[in-house]
């Protein structure tokens, strides 16, 4: 599943989980690998200075962006620290799904599945999108959100009528919250019958 900053991805994922779908969400696990206990950690800093660490000696997530961001070397270099690790979690963990529950679904929340080529990795592609208004709206409400920045980084994905060329399943988040269960619903109940 994949979808624009600010898109309605988590919200969409948390409906599927509550129907009982494995969720994975690729940010977290980066997250995960950034701090100081991370897998990721000693070569982020390695490669980006300990100018990219806050007091308490974790990376700063939001200084690390601020190097990488605006700079494609940087962000390639740091994607190839960052992306091979998150992809092999990803893997053990939809695995171990796998096995617990043979007829289950596993679900990849992932920002930029289709740009990196991951979306071939799984069977079906979900598209979470709403109008680019309504993104910046939705990601101004985040604790310490810059209408500049978010414009950026939405400028930096690829254009949502890119994505959906790519999309098994498109679930268009604009209206309200009920109208976005009832299509997650029903994306939901086609995998369902596929897997069965």
């Amino acid at each position: 599943m994949t979808g624009g900053l600010a898109s309605g991805k988590s919200f969409v994922g948390a409906a599927l989980a509550s129907w009982g779908c494995f969720v994975v969400q690729a940010d977290e696990l980066g997250h995960q690998l950034l701090l100081k206990t991370g897998e990721a950690y000693v070569d982020v800093v390695r490669e980006f200075g300990a100018s990219v660490l806050g007091v308490n000696g974790e990376i700063d997530r939001p200084t690390l962006a601020s190097k990488v961001f605006g700079n494609p070397e940087a962000l390639a270099r740091l994607n190839a620290i960052v992306h091979p690790r998150v992809i092999r979690r990803e893997e053990e963990l939809i695995a171990e799904f796998a096995a617990r529950e043979p007829d289950g679904i596993a679900v990849l929340e992932a920002a930029i599945l289709i740009e990196t080529g991951s979306y071939r990795r799984f069977d079906k592609t979900i598209l979470v999108f709403c109008a680019q208004e309504q993104q910046i709206e939705r990601a101004l409400r985040r604790e310490g959100a810059v209408e500049a920045d978010i414009r950026a980084r939405i400028a930096r994905q690829m254009p949502l009528e890119e994505k959906r060329k790519y999309a098994d399943f498109v679930i268009d988040t604009s209206g309200d919250k009920e109208d976005t269960l009832r299509q997650a619903r029903d994306v939901y109940e086609v995998l369902r019958r596929l897997h069965s």
